[in-house]
C-alpha cells in the first residue's frame, strides 16, 4: 500500500489499522532544539479520543501516546520521532457479520477489488482511528509553530449552522461543550439534535471551520503546491471530508470582482479578506479560514441491503461502537493536518532567499 506519508519536509509516515496492536508513526524533518510539552500533545489526543462523551462512540481507548525515539532531554534531537498508540479495547466479533459481505458507502468493496484481501475489523486501515497518528504530529508541528495560532471548531451540524462570523466567537469556549461549537446557545441545540439522531440508530454529517491567525507572509508554492491547494488535499485526506472551502469560496461566485477585490491598507494588510488569507496560493499574512465538510457516518444501526463476496443480494444489520456524528472529534485532526501544513511549508520558506 502506497500513500501512508504526508508532508515534504516535515513528514509523517503512519501505520496501524482499527484492530490492530497498535498504531503509530514516524515523523521526520522536525527540526532539532524544540522543547516538546509531552502534556499537551497527549490533551489534543484526549480530545480526539472515543468514549469522552455521550454523542460520540462509546469505545473506550486511553489513547496513551509513547515516544520511542527523535527525543531527549524533553527536546527534539533533529532525528526520527518514533511513537505508538496502543488499542486496548477492541471488538474484532462485533464487525464478523461483514467479513464476506460490504457495507454501504464504506471502503469494504473497493479494497476487496484493490488488495484481493482486507481486515474487515473496523475497517482496518481504513479507519478513522488512523487518524490518531495525526494527532500527534499535528500537536508536534504546534509546538514547533509556537507564534501561529489555529482553531478550529463546529460550525454546522446537518442544516444546524452557527450564524456567526468567527470574529464574534470566544474560541476558549469551544472546549466548553461535546460538540465543540464556542457558541454555547447554538452548541445546546446541536448536541440534542445529535443524540436524536442517534436514537433513531442514525448519523448526521456536519461543518468543522478553522481558523488560522499569525501566519507569515510567503508560506505556499505559487503554482502546483498552492498553499490552499494543499492545505485542500490535507483535509480531503480526512475520513468522511467531502468539501473544502476557503476564503468566500462558493459564495465568491454571486459578487463581482470589484465587490469581491480586498483593497490594500497601507502597511500591506487588507481592508476585506474575502481571500481568505491566500493569494496567488501564497500567504498574505491576514488570518486563513475554511471549512471542511463531513459526511453521516456510513454505519447506521439499521438493517440495510448490501452484496456479499459472490455478488448475491443480502440483508444485514449495523452494529458496533460509533459516532452519530464524526464532526465534534475531528476538531483536533483539522487543526492537525493544518498544524503539518504550515510547518511543512516554514520549512520549505527558508529556502526561498539566499
Amino acid at each position: 500500500m502506497a500513500g501512508n506519508t504526508f508532508g515534504h519536509l516535515f513528514k509523517l509516515t503512519s501505520f496501524g489499522e482499527s484492530h490492530g496492536r497498535a498504531l503509530g508513526g514516524v515523523i521526520d524533518g522536525c527540526p532539532a532544539g524544540i522543547e516538546l510539552d509531552l502534556e499537551k500533545i497527549q490533551l489534543e489526543l484526549n480530545r480526539r479520543k472515543p468514549g469522552q462523551s455521550a454523542i460520540v462512540t462509546q469505545r473506550k481507548e486511553p489513547d496513551t501516546v509513547e515516544i520511542y525515539s527523535g527525543v531527549f532531554e524533553g527536546k527534539t534531537t533533529g532525528t526520527p520521532i518514533g511513537f505508538a498508540i496502543h488499542n486496548t479495547n477492541q471488538k474484532s466479533k462485533d464487525y464478523s457479520h461483514i467479513k464476506d459481505s460490504y457495507r454501504p458507502s464504506h471502503a469494504d468493496y473497493v479494497y476487496d477489488r484493490k488488495y484481493g484481501f482486507r481486515d474487515y475489523r473496523g475497517g482496518g486501515r481504513s479507519s478513522a482511528r488512523e487518524t490518531a497518528s495525526r494527532v500527534v504530529a499535528g500537536a508536534i508541528a504546534k509546538q514547533f509553530l509556537s507564534n501561529v495560532k489555529i482553531n478550529a471548531f463546529v460550525s454546522q451540524v446537518g442544516e444546524m449552522k452557527l450564524e456567526k462570523n468567527y470574529k464574534e466567537l470566544d474560541f476558549s469556549k469551544t472546549e466548553a461543550n461535546p460538540v465543540r461549537c464556542p457558541d454555547m446557545e447554538t452548541a445546546a441545540r446541536m448536541e440534542q439534535y445529535i443524540k436524536s439522531i442517534k436514537k433513531e440508530g442514525d448519523t448526521i454529517g456536519g461543518v468543522i471551520t478553522c481558523v488560522v491567525q499569525n501566519v507569515p507572509i510567503g508560506l505556499g508554492e505559487p503554482v502546483f503546491d498552492k498553499l490552499h491547494a494543499v492545505l485542500g488535499g490535507a483535509m480531503l485526506s480526512i475520513n468522511a471530508v467531502k468539501g473544502f472551502e476557503y476564503g468566500s469560496g462558493f459564495n465568491g461566485v454571486t459578487m463581482k470582482g470589484s465587490e469581491h477585490n480586498d483593497s490594500y491598507n497601507s502597511d500591506g494588510t487588507t481592508t476585506t479578506n474575502l481571500s481568505g488569507g491566500i493569494q496567488g496560493g501564497i500567504s498574505n499574512g491576514m488570518d486563513i479560514y475554511f471549512n471542511v465538510a463531513f459526511k453521516p457516518v456510513a454505519t447506521v444501526l439499521q438493517s440495510y441491503e448490501t452484496i456479499n463476496k459472490e455478488g448475491e443480494k443480502v440483508t444485514a444489520q449495523g452494529k458496533g461502537r460509533h459516532d452519530p456524528c464524526v464532526v465534534p472529534r475531528a476538531v483536533p485532526i483539522v487543526e492537525a493536518m493544518a498544524a503539518m501544513v504550515l510547518a511543512d511549508f516554514v520549512l520549505l520558506a527558508r529556502t526561498n532567499k539566499i
